[in-house]
């Protein structure tokens, strides 16, 4: 068996527009021990995938080296930034020169077009003019095309270069040759106008892809310097240079730049990483990631489990720019189009000439119909078409706190037509809060708050977490504000504890069996029958039995909107388990969901099975382990923010803020961006089908040509740009 590695991703310098990318992938798919490769035009990414000694950087590069382009390690998002930055300016510079001097020959051609001038001779000399100001934007402006209409024929995938490069050369062959014989009716303005308004789509389209990558802005971190010790020697140095196993210490308010684990217990906000400052209380031994931020005014220190470049936000950033390389089966089709569309109109262009002498047509006219059918057929609104719409609905995920992992997740969500939701850490928070109490008579409920308070003062229990804030917030954390003191515990790990307090009166805190254990009578009024859906706690004193808690897990904040949300747009929505059936009901109650979609003690195979049986395709959203098998079964699944590293690593997409909104959000942006792409792609194959065909059996001047191959680039790349900047519609 071949042993193959797992995609490698490579930042490609030298492209110009797709048909560069599409030569590159050409060529590396020739090369032995090559299994896919994907070349993604607007992030200059490459993905490839086989054998480790295929994949090697030094074999691909000088691969590339020889088709003119440049192959580097994956480059750094800044970096990145700054490429783009470059070609921003490399581009403005040719637009410049080329508008400057086209403006001239487009005037000169217009003045002779309109008969504006006085007699031949003027003509003659205005043509000579508006050739001569066309020299600088042929020779100057249009130089990227030629360099890479050049290197995909090398690379034995000519594309849209090569046809641009064409028609260039032809309008001002045939203009020199009709000048040559004392014709005015000169198509320097063609050569002009094709290599000016390709460059204005060029920029826009790079302004566009600046965008796409401003989205990645939100999982980078800048190389902060941190205080690190690695043998209890303190020192500040950058973050870059810390090593998993070093402890870094955090000023009060510092935000993280290392992933690791807590050495103290400590409060951490995590708005940098979420978007919602949300701070939440971390125990020693506790994971941290980059991007949080240290609360409080006491130091923290952390032990360091990823360094730079492995951490949590890094292997996001990874995700979405592997993504953003792979192609999902739109992309493929659009490829494919303009893969045979070049060839074509390069034969139609050749069959032109010939046939259109055959009719009748002078050399000249016959050259003109040619000339037409090489500008009129660029394919780049074609090779335009998808990825643009891809990026733009990647960016806006990512900008609205969804990070993609696959490339088909948008096409598929686009489909998506029943959505499973798992309950405990997807539905619910996670932490648990007092639901309804009841004390034996006599007893009001300042007493039984101040004794719960001693109870539960030290505990590490999450359900003691939830009845010290009911008992007065964060008291029960910190003993020595107490004004009773527990000076012995004595717990049984899962089922309760014994407290004694500096008065010496004992508390007894716990399950009603352990209490009962505990020889601790239990009166009839302690139990409400109509709670059996709730976790139960009881607290005894020397007296007896003082007061049962009822605890449940509460739902997320936006879980039943979110749930509102999906039903009205027509998904099937089922909530599936494996706790309790009581839970599960009174859960499914709280965000809107009907008994018969809350599916209850589900086993994790069962879970699969299940989600199996719903209406295809599904969306399974889960957070821990048993749901890894539910995430593979569906064709798309989302972790929470909570999720467990597995979840994370079997889902398509995760999500980076609190709550399941960005479902809804994720799906809204899905249907838009297909709907885009279909667009995109639909009218760009018609433009240039039907162009073809008509260029063929008609006359059409190659200005007017030109000005229509423009105007569908622009099109398409607009139309993209409109979802990169539109807000997600949620009922969309």
């Amino acid at each position: 068996m071949t042993d193959t590695s797992a995609d490698k991703l490579y930042t490609l310098h030298g492209m110009w527009c797709t048909s560069c990318a599409l030569a590159v992938e050409g060529s590396l798919k020739r090369l032995s021990g090559v299994q896919d490769v994907s070349v993604h035009y607007p992030s200059a990414t490459l993905c490839i995938s086989g054998t480790p000694a295929a994949t090697q950087l030094s074999v691909l590069a000088s691969k590339v080296k020889r088709l003119g382009y440049r192959l580097t390690e994956l480059e750094p998002v800044g970096d990145a930034h700054a490429r783009l930055e470059e070609e921003s300016r490399y581009l403005t510079l040719r637009l410049m020169v080329g508008s400057l001097f086209g403006m001239w020959s487009m005037l000169a051609s217009i003045l002779i077009y309109a008969s504006a001038l006085p007699n031949e001779q003027i003509e003659q000399v205005v043509a000579w003019v508006s050739g001569a100001f066309s020299l600088p934007v042929v020779l100057f402006a249009g130089v990227p095309f030629y360099r890479a209409g050049w290197r995909t024929l090398l690379a034995k995938r000519p594309g849209m270069d090569v046809l641009v490069s064409l028609g260039v050369v032809g309008a001002v062959s045939v203009s020199i040759g009709l000048l040559w014989r004392g014709s005015t009716e000169v198509y320097f303005d063609t050569a002009v106008m094709l290599i000016v308004l390709l460059l204005v789509g060029r920029l826009v389209e790079t302004l566009c892809r600046h965008r796409g990558l401003r989205a990645l802005d939100a999982v980078s971190l800048p190389n902060a310097k941190v205080r690190a010790s690695q043998h209890k020697k303190w020192i500040t140095l950058p973050a870059d240079e810390v090593a998993a196993g070093w402890r870094v210490e955090l000023a009060p308010g510092e935000l993280l730049a290392l992933d690791g684990t807590l050495v103290d217990a400590a409060w951490i906000d995590t708005a940098s990483l979420t978007g919602e400052s949300l701070p939440r209380h971390f125990n020693a031994g506790q994971k941290v990631y980059a991007g949080c931020r240290l609360l409080g005014t006491v130091p923290a220190v952390i032990e360091v489990s990823a360094g730079v470049g492995k951490r949590r936000l890094d292997r996001l950033c990874d995700e979405m720019r592997r993504y953003q390389a792979k192609k999902g089966e739109l992309q493929k089709l659009a490829d494919r189009f303009a893969a045979w569309l070049s060839p074509l109109a390069l034969l139609l262009a050749l069959l032109t000439l010939p046939g259109a002498l055959l009719m009748g047509l002078s050399w000249e006219e016959s050259l003109v119909r040619s000339l037409s059918v090489l500008v009129v057929a660029c394919p780049c609104a074609v090779g335009l078409a998808v990825p643009l719409a891809s990026l733009a609905g990647s960016g806006q995920s990512m900008q609205q706190g969804i990070a993609l992992r696959e490339p088909a997740a948008l096409e598929t969500l686009a489909r998506i037509r029943s959505v499973a939701l798992d309950k405990t850490g997807t539905l619910t928070t996670g932490i648990h809060s007092v639901q309804h109490w009841q004390a034996r008579e006599g007893v009001d409920k300042h007493r039984v708050q101040h004794t719960l308070n001693a109870a539960v003062a030290g505990s590490e229990h999450p359900l003691a977490h939830a009845l010290a804030h009911w008992s007065g917030g964060q008291r029960a954390q910190h003993p020595e504000q107490n004004p009773e003191q527990n000076i012995e515990v004595n717990e049984s790990p899962g089922e309760g504890r014994r407290v004694q307090l500096n008065s010496g009166e004992w508390l007894t805190l716990g399950s009603a069996n352990w209490l009962n254990r505990q020889q601790i009578a239990l009166p009839s009024q302690a139990e409400d029958p109509a709670m059996a859906f709730a976790s139960q706690v009881m607290l005894a004193d020397q007296a007896g039995w003082l007061a049962t808690f009822y605890l449940t897990d509460q739902p997320v904040d936006d879980a039943k909107p979110s749930v509102e949300r999906l039903l009205d747009a027509g998904y099937v929505v089922a909530m599936i388990s494996g706790d309790r059936q009581g839970a599960v009901s009174w859960l499914g109650e709280q965000v809107g969901l009907a008994r018969e979609a809350c599916y209850a003690q589900r086993s994790p195979e069962a879970k699969a099975r299940l989600l199996q049986a719903l209406p295809s395709p599904a969306l399974y959203v889960g957070d821990g382990v048993n749901d890894t098998l539910s995430l593979a079964a569906a064709e798309v699944g989302i972790a929470p923010l909570s999720a467990s590293e597995a979840a994370r690593e079997g889902a398509s997409a995760q999500l980076m803020t609190p709550g399941i909104g960005g479902v809804v959000k994720l799906l809204s942006i899905a249907k838009r961006t297909r709907r885009i792409m279909v667009q995109n792609l639909f009218f760009s194959a018609l433009y240039n089908t039907l162009a073809l065909g008509l260029v063929v059996v008609m006359a059409i001047p190659p200005l007017v040509a030109v000005l229509a191959m423009a105007a569908s680039s622009l099109t398409v790349t607009l139309n993209a740009a409109r979802l990169a900047w539109a807000e997600p519609d949620e009922k969309d």
